[in-house]
């Protein structure tokens, strides 16, 4: 960042905007001097009126999801790029780092993991970094910088070192709280696994909802590496301290594992959800197997039953006849008339006994 304080504009602070209708969107605003806590002005319009006063000031102000007056009062103020302040208002940013003469923004997209419901949470935020300004704007809960901002006050000649120096701070509280998510998430894939191998029907939706977290969490970090590489090639030009280019590259080995380790998991569950769809196919293999084994035994037994049933009505139907209460029906006084019947029947049954047996149905 260049070194030299460009002259502020405006006399007189702007209208201090009224608050929020959901809180005040300041969070806290505070000013430093050689990396000690000067004080924490109450309004923007307060602090703009410090750090004027203030040549070796610095201020760092923190807000969350901010109205657009605020914005603009910044905008004003620090010379912001309207571009940038409309990205800042509008969220939904993809992680970027631009800079706009000697200002650098730069968007982030921030994880955590929930352990309750087993999924991903993740907020943006958005930095503005100026010669002796940073400002930060958060667009959910994610990432708390409470603990940056202690961290950075109890490190003074860290936070001497100026705007830089917090934006490296941020960085590097964005990257580590990468950390617990990687956790939650190989967690999540060893318990897949398990669950696909027990058969457990309901784990396709918990792979496809787990494959979704992962497509945002790696667009969450995979520009982070280009971003800090870009950061690290502005060094020389930039005069960036040595102290802090020593952060910035430990930094970018931490993304770059995270990023690796996330390529990892999306790939896994890619083949996860292969193996899956593998293991359902064959379950439903066998299922249709046994529903046609189950099939051809019910058909078997219903051709034995229907060949016992043609049989027994052979003789049946025989008997009915010879059964008739008509006085002029031949053979009815005959002497080898029954001995005929029941070897008809008997002759019948036979053959259709034989011609089932012949077609294995019996």
């Amino acid at each position: 960042m260049p070194d030299h304080r460009p002259a502020r504009r405006r006399p007189e602070p702007p209208p201090a905007p009224p608050p929020a209708a959901g809180g005040p969107s300041v969070v806290r605003a505070t000013l430093y001097r050689g990396g000690r806590k000067v004080s924490s002005p109450a309004t923007l319009a307060e602090t703009y009126r410090q750090l004027r006063a203030d040549p070796d000031g610095m201020a760092w102000i923190g807000l969350q999801r901010p109205t657009a007056q605020e914005l603009h009062s910044l905008a004003a103020e620090f010379d912001l790029h309207e571009l940038a302040v409309e990205d800042a208002l509008e969220a939904h940013q993809r992680p970027k780092l631009e800079r706009y003469g000697d200002t650098l923004f730069v968007v982030l997209r921030a994880a955590r993991y929930l352990d309750a419901p087993e999924e991903v949470d993740f907020g943006e935020l958005h930095v503005f970094v100026g010669p002796d300004f940073l400002i930060t704007v958060r667009h959910g809960a994610a990432p708390d910088l409470t603990a940056v901002r202690r961290r950075m006050e109890e490190d003074p000649d860290l936070l001497a070192l100026g705007p830089e120096a917090v934006l490296y701070a941020i960085l590097d509280a964005v990257v580590d709280g990468y950390a617990p998510v990687v956790a939650g998430v190989q967690n999540d894939v060893d318990e897949i696994e398990t669950e696909v191998f027990g058969g457990d029907p309901s784990v396709s939706r918990r792979i496809y909802e787990l494959s979704r977290e992962m497509v945002e969490f790696q667009r969450a970090t995979r520009p982070l590496v280009g971003m800090l590489h870009g950061l690290m090639a502005g060094f020389a030009k930039y005069g960036t301290d040595e102290e802090l280019q020593r952060y910035l590259r430990d930094v970018a080995d931490h993304v770059t594992h995270i990023s690796e380790r996330v390529d990892g998991f999306r790939q896994a569950l890619t083949e996860i959800l292969t193996v899956n769809a593998t293991l359902v196919t064959q379950q439903q293999n066998a299922e249709m197997r046994a529903l046609a084994e189950a099939g051809f035994e019910q058909n078997e037994e219903v051709k034995k039953i229907s060949a016992w049933a043609a049989i027994l009505f052979a003789p049946t139907l025989v008997g009915t006849i010879y059964g008739m209460n008509f006085d002029t029906m031949p053979e009815l006084h005959w002497t080898l008339g029954y001995p005929f019947a029941v070897v008809l029947m008997a002759g019948v049954c036979a053959s259709l006994y034989m011609v089932f047996k012949r077609k294995d149905w019996l």
